[in-house]
């Protein structure tokens, strides 16, 4: 009885004979390369398919001075926003042909430098990161001299280096405010501020922005924290004053459907009582009830666009920087506008 053949040891030559071609055609194959007809082309992959040829892309790669990985540095991974965004960079990763290395910096700017020297002792091609809480130029140099080209998401440490894709936080929150009030919304708290870094600096200057054009009175900011609570006592503070608020804008989804919970325990309702905008566009906001209106900030996308600017830097190291703002989109649910059997 004849031995198979293990697949490590089947030939790209072998694959060639069997499908009736020459190898240079068969390796062109390999390559994805738009030169060979697509009836050769399948003929080619059944061929592959009939031995068992599995691809040395480890040989191919060490002669393109390439690995095919690349790194992505998330500051919060327990975070259902970096699951999405994940999914974008994945999905692009899958039309390139290359995989993922996650890791994660629990924003912690001397993790994250340790992460990314490991990274770089694993031969990835490039980085995409979103810098942790406290971040510097420091970071952007570590980088250059390590030689890896990288794509900044969400945040950015701006010195004019290197490439970025993010949120228009600040456009986003404007036409939030915008939508408060003219649902008869005056008196809006921004919850959420958390530690400063780029994406929530955005925010913030997005509020006061609103606040200034909209004509309305400033309130107190309610401080957020890193695992997405707020500062319960300042909110009591604020209602209990002479003007509470009666509609709130929170930095991201979590933190505003952790805020129905403290409004039920005012005997609130959020949509009828108070209104409530989130930002992000989880899941979560559309099943929450009531459900949520939320500013979407596009994760997926973000994740797609950043994996494709990074393959275009490793092809032309010599490119110019590029800076892709991605447009934000009001979604509109009950949280703002009222839900069925309840009344203002």
């Amino acid at each position: 009885m004849k031995k198979p053949v293990p697949p490590s040891a089947v030939s790209l030559l072998a694959v060639a004979k069997e499908a009736g071609v020459s190898r240079a055609t068969a390796s062109l194959v390999l390559r994805n390369s738009p030169l060979v007809a697509e009836p050769t082309r399948e003929r080619v992959k059944e061929a592959m398919e009939r031995l068992g040829y599995i691809y040395n892309r480890g040989a191919a790669n060490l002669r393109q001075n390439r690995t095919g990985t690349i790194g992505l540095v998330l500051s919060n991974i327990a975070n259902p926003f970096f699951s999405a965004l994940t999914a974008g960079v994945e999905q692009a990763n899958d039309m390139s042909e290359s995989i993922c290395l996650i890791t994660n910096t629990e924003e912690s700017p001397e993790k994250q430098s340790r992460q990314i020297r490991r990274l770089r002792e694993h031969n990835v091609d490039g980085l995409i990161i979103c810098p942790a809480i406290g971040s510097d130029h420091r970071l952007l140099d570590e980088l250059a001299r390590l030689g890896l080209p990288y794509v900044q998401v969400l945040r950015e440490i701006a010195d004019g280096r290197g490439d970025v894709v993010t949120a228009d936080y600040a456009s986003g929150i404007e036409q939030a405010m915008a939508h408060l009030v003219e649902t008869d919304r005056r008196r809006i708290v921004f919850i959420g501020s958390m530690e400063m870094h780029s994406a929530a600096l955005a925010r913030l200057n997005g509020y006061a922005t609103a606040l200034e054009r909209l004509g309305l009175k400033p309130m107190p900011v309610i401080a957020g924290t890193r695992d997405n609570r707020y500062d319960e006592e300042a909110l009591d503070r604020l209602f209990s004053s002479g003007d509470p608020p009666d509609a709130a804008i929170c930095y991201n989804d979590m933190i505003a459907l952790s805020l129905y919970h403290y409004l039920g325990r005012r005997g609130m309702v959020a949509g009828s009582d108070f209104a409530v905008i989130g930002m992000d566009d989880l899941p979560q906001a559309a099943a929450a009830f009531p459900s949520l209106t939320t500013i979407a900030t596009m994760p997926h996308r973000i994740g797609t666009v950043a994996a494709g600017l990074l393959q275009q830097r490793l092809a032309r190291p010599e490119r110019a920087s590029e800076r892709h703002v991605i447009t934000p989109e009001l979604i509109l649910r009950d949280s703002t506008r009222g839900f069925p059997g309840v009344g203002r």
